[in-house]
């Protein structure tokens, strides 16, 4: 990861403006850089991932056009090749300055021809302005808000802009802000028409197309590393990179030191593939002492977010301080695309389909957020495979009666997609699924509930939840998670839309905990 700031205007001097920038110097610890342009500024914290060398360091230039990026571009050598026989010269083996010729010949059109994962902000010397773009799913995060002059201003997080800006917004995905406007030039989730794809047809696009997106993440100068939960997602990215790279991997895995659900599967899952596997194990005391600074560093006061934050941020922490391991590959973006626990009560298939497309739209908010920032908050970079754009459009034009848990258990199309190449055993491609913030261990979720519990009476909850007015908390939990977030984030609750939550007015899903745990259909799930 890397993190980005853009100032339309000099409103602050760079002595001013510094100290908003170096909230996030952890996304980019390797170099740094404040540039001015003739209206206002540049900023850029390195993680040096491709090229190592200073000359991948931004901003990029390209006559007086100027680039920041905190993103990957895939296939870009063969862009860069395109663009070197029209006469374009590069100083950098950066995937990133090939953006700034693109932009120079196809203008904003660029981002719709995109396959990457980003967030970028282009000083645009023929407008004098910026211009600015999110990848169609945010998985790269960018937020915005104006200064006290109006103009805008763009950072990786909303910890740049707290005291800065009045209001801190989330950009948009698949958007990018040009002459003061925002424009969505992709919407990965709209179906027009559905594929008519037979089940086995299905099955072979989703294998050779989470290959392909598998692959073209495993292009790194700096070392790979790779999260394993022991779930279905993540065991089989890492069974695929293992055969891609045709080398042992290191694997990383994490639970609670006396009930972790995942650990044993994970090992299990390791051993399979033959990684060089890593367990890491943590207690009550180090998940409470943690709290407050896992929502600091989240910006969200989201329950589901929190909860499985807790172990990811953990687990980073120690690969961070224990390896040399600069990017990690992922498994969010599964569940939005072939279902949850709680999608198994959906009442037909078009319900199905739109719980799916909300899920993928928010993602910005939730999963793709926690990802992001336990990761970046340790200087390394998350890749996530399920989130390849071809894999997603693919998924989600299916017709979704195919995606529907008519099987008897769920994801069958993912899991069917691989049952042939035994690239994991049997007893973890066909595992009932557990929830992350479950899944390494029940009892940190209770202990995170009973720490709660401890700190208002119920005449204190009450009182304190009402003073809340945009999605007040509703359990003692998520009322010491809005604190906290008030805290560092005061008044900026509106950047997450909603808790992450099963679909209330489905039968079955109206419950007042966002955990599997709670639903009539976890079963085995947990064990």
């Amino acid at each position: 990861m890397c993190s980005i700031m853009g100032f339309s205007r000099k409103t602050l001097t760079r002595a001013e403006l510094t100290p908003y920038f170096d909230r996030t110097r952890s996304r980019g610890p390797d170099m740094s850089r404040i540039e001015e342009t003739p209206s206002g500024w540049l900023c850029f914290h390195r993680l040096a991932i491709m090229d190592l060398t200073p000359e991948g360091m931004q901003p990029f230039r390209r006559g007086n056009d100027r680039l920041v990026c905190n993103g990957e571009i895939y296939g870009f050598r063969a862009l860069k090749r395109r663009l070197e026989e029209q006469g374009y010269t590069f100083r950098s083996g950066s995937d990133c300055e090939i953006l700034l010729p693109l932009y120079r010949e196809q203008g904003l059109d660029m981002f719709a021809g995109l396959d990457a994962e980003f967030a970028l902000i282009i000083y645009d010397s023929r407008t004098d302005s910026l211009v600015a773009a999110r990848d169609p799913i945010g998985i790269r995060p960018l937020f915005y808000g104006y200064d006290s002059a109006g103009g805008i201003v763009f950072a990786s997080e909303a910890k740049n802009l707290v005291g800065l800006c009045e209001e801190i917004r989330p950009f948009p995905p698949g958007c990018y802000y040009a002459d003061g406007k925002f424009t969505r030039y992709a919407g990965l989730t709209a179906v027009d028409a559905y594929c008519r794809d037979d089940l086995e047809t299905a099955c072979k696009k989703i294998r050779e197309k989470l290959i392909a997106g598998v692959d073209k993440r495993l292009d790194a100068d700096a070392p790979l590393g790779f999260l394993l939960s022991g779930g279905l997602d993540s065991s089989l990215v890492c069974a695929i990179s293992s055969i891609v790279l045709g080398k042992k991997i290191r694997t990383f895995a994490i639970g609670m030191d006396k009930d972790a659900i995942d650990l044993k599967y994970a090992r299990e899952a390791a051993a399979y593939i033959g990684a060089d596997h890593t367990e890491i194990y943590m207690t009550r005391e180090e998940v409470l002492a943690s709290l407050e600074e896992v929502i600091a560093l989240l910006g969200t006061w989201d329950i589901t977010t929190v909860r499985a934050s807790m172990g990811m941020y953990l687990c980073c922490k120690a690969i961070h301080e224990r390896t040399d391991v600069r990017v990690l590959l992922t498994g969010e973006i599964s569940d939005e695309l072939f279902g949850y626990k709680y999608t198994d009560f959906a009442p037909d298939a078009e319900a199905f389909q739109q719980e799916s497309k909300k899920r993928i739209d928010e993602l910005y908010m939730y999963d793709v957020l926690r990802a992001d920032r336990c990761i970046s908050v340790n200087s390394l970079e998350a890749r996530v495979p399920f989130g390849d754009l071809d894999f997603v459009r693919y998924v989600m034009s299916l017709d979704p009666a195919m995606k529907l848990n008519t099987y008897g258990i769920g994801k069958y199309l993912l899991r069917h997609a691989f049952e042939k190449d035994r690239l994991l055993p049997d007893s973890i491609l066909w595992r009932q699924k557990a929830a992350f913030s479950d899944a390494v261990g029940h009892s940190m979720v209770d202990d995170l509930k009973a720490c709660a519990e401890a700190a208002y009476t119920d005449r204190e909850f009450e009182s304190r939840r009402q003073s809340y007015g945009y999605c007040p908390p509703f359990t003692k939990e998520s009322l010491l998670y809005r604190d906290i977030f008030e805290k560092h984030y005061p008044g900026q609750a509106p950047m997450i839309q909603d808790f992450w939550m099963p679909n209330k007015s489905w039968a079955g899903c109206d419950v007042s905990d966002p955990s599997a745990r709670v639903l009539s259909n976890y079963g085995a799930s947990g064990q």
